[in-house]
């Protein structure tokens, strides 16, 4: 941080009579009886409140947590939060025993998703997103990511990039854009997945990114999706026009493509069921943080677990986000998915709240300035009426989140 800002004349507002979760070190880097001054959206100070340097109390906005915790802003780094329509007849089906394939033959499936998002207007999936991205914010979220990949054309694709834009300038909430053209194949492509990854790679992808319509690209390597030659061509097309890349793999076969991910020194690959060791390890070679979807999981009723013993052996960053989406995750809260992740994937509290912050900030390439508290960091904060950080994890509702700042300004109060 700049030196101006060090000095207690710069500082806007303090933050006392709080207990810090600062996700810096071990025990979630706790400070009690702790302070944070904030300068121009941005954490100037912290530390216990007995340490605090002098500074004239008539120019600083003062607040009194009364004891509250606080934790970095929460941040959701896998959702598909834009789209058109619903499945719950489909989910209704699934119950009462009837396959998925034979959902997909009565026009289920995702390419429902993909029909009902081409047919809605972009106000329509605006409004729709913006009461789930509320769901998220009223929580505790203060950055979520958002994939495109229910239009798997030109025009909806870029329909749904544009919504997710305005979506984040609009709401008092970061969002990152991901393109994830190659989610499925178009009816348009039916058996020439090649012609449609070409015109992925040659048209669309260039003019997102010339465009700045996304930060990321993704793809569903699967083998009802598409193979390794396919996404390596993806991975290409989005290195050549400086975008990152990331993926969902391994999630209902080991294909290998968390080490062709790791080749391309992919931020994230995303669910990870069936993810084996020598993918373990090249994750950790290359730096790459393991995204879990404990919502997917449970919505699916899977029995695979993903290899949590093999990531923290091989200490893989590991972070959790909702996947929220119409087909296997309809789930709106990010705190619902710490329970999840402690109940179903056997993460610590501690571990599952680090999932959601500080390594959900790189699995975006955002941990400079998000994800933990440190002088320096943006001023995303979170004040919660808990009496120690494990509850968040341990119970479900009522909501704890009494206040939110983004950037240090309030978003909730």
């Amino acid at each position: 941080m700049e030196t101006r800002f060090q000095d207690p004349a710069s500082w806007d507002l303090l933050w006392k009579n709080v207990n810090i979760a600062t996700m810096v070190g071990e025990n979630y880097g706790t400070v009690i009886n702790g302070a944070i001054a904030i300068a121009q959206g941005k954490i100037a100070w912290l530390g216990p409140e007995n340490k605090l340097p002098a500074y004239q109390k008539d120019s600083i906005e003062e607040f009194d947590g009364a004891g509250a915790w606080v934790t970095p802003g929460l941040i959701d780094c896998h959702t598909h939060l834009v789209f058109g329509g619903s499945r719950a007849r489909e989910f209704a089906m699934r119950l009462q025993g009837v396959a998925y394939e034979e959902i997909a033959r009565q026009g289920g499936g995702i390419i429902s998703t993909v029909r009902a998002t081409r047919e809605a207007d972009a106000e329509s999936l605006f409004q729709s997103a913006s009461k789930r991205l509320k769901a998220l914010m009223a929580e505790g979220v203060t950055t979520v990511e958002i994939k495109s990949g229910y239009g798997l054309n030109r025009e909806t694709e870029i329909k749904m990039l544009e919504v997710a834009g305005r979506l984040g300038e609009e709401l008092p909430v970061e969002v990152r854009r991901t393109f994830l053209g190659a989610h499925a194949l178009p009816p348009e492509f039916k058996d020439a997945a090649d012609d449609y990854i070409a015109f992925l790679c040659q048209d669309l992808i260039p003019e997102v990114a010339s465009r700045q319509l996304a930060d990321s690209v993704d793809v569903f390597c699967e083998s009802i999706a598409f193979d390794l030659e396919q996404t390596r061509k993806v991975f290409e097309a989005a290195k050549r026009e400086g975008l990152s890349v990331k993926l969902h793999g391994e999630q209902l076969s080991n294909m290998k493509s968390a080490k062709l991910a790791a080749e391309f020194k992919a931020l994230s690959v995303d669910h990870l069921e069936h993810l084996d060791e020598e993918g373990v390890k090249a994750l950790a070679d290359a730096g790459t943080v393991a995204v879990l979807l404990p919502g997917a999981f449970y919505f699916l009723r899977e029995t695979q677990l993903p290899p949590l013993a093999l990531l923290q052996k091989h200490q893989v960053p590991i972070a959790l986000a909702t996947d929220l989406n119409p087909g296997s995750s309809p789930l709106a809260s990010l705190l619902l998915m710490l329970n999840m992740g402690c109940t179903l994937f056997r993460l610590t509290p501690e571990a599952a709240l680090t999932g959601v912050t500080k390594h959900a900030a790189q699995a975006l390439g955002l941990q400079d300035r998000l994800g933990s508290l440190e002088v320096g960091k943006d001023a995303d904060l979170v004040l919660w009426d808990i009496e120690h950080p494990d509850e968040l994890s341990y119970r479900y509702a009522p909501n704890p989140c009494l206040k939110v700042l983004k950037s240090g300004l309030s978003t909730k109060s």
